[in-house]
């Protein structure tokens, strides 16, 4: 699991995606979590404005994110 750290309240899904990395452009982002591919702390999560607050657990496809 990576930790990534955040320097605000929270982040937006899309954001994130590209913030740790995962997404380069934001256009993959959205098909990403429109397809299904994104948990949120457990749940699929099709909402790529959904807001991330510190503690949040992202896992895609075999990767982990823990929000800083």
């Amino acid at each position: 699991m990576d930790n990534i750290k955040i320097n605000t309240e929270f982040i937006k899904l899309d954001q994130f995606l590209k913030w740790c990395g995962f997404s380069t452009i934001g256009s993959n982002a959205k098909l990403t979590i429109e397809n299904g591919s994104v948990k949120v702390n457990g749940n699929i999560e099709y909402r790529r404005g959904r807001k991330l607050f510190k503690g949040d657990l992202i896992e895609i496809d075999e990767k982990a994110y823990r929000v800083l």
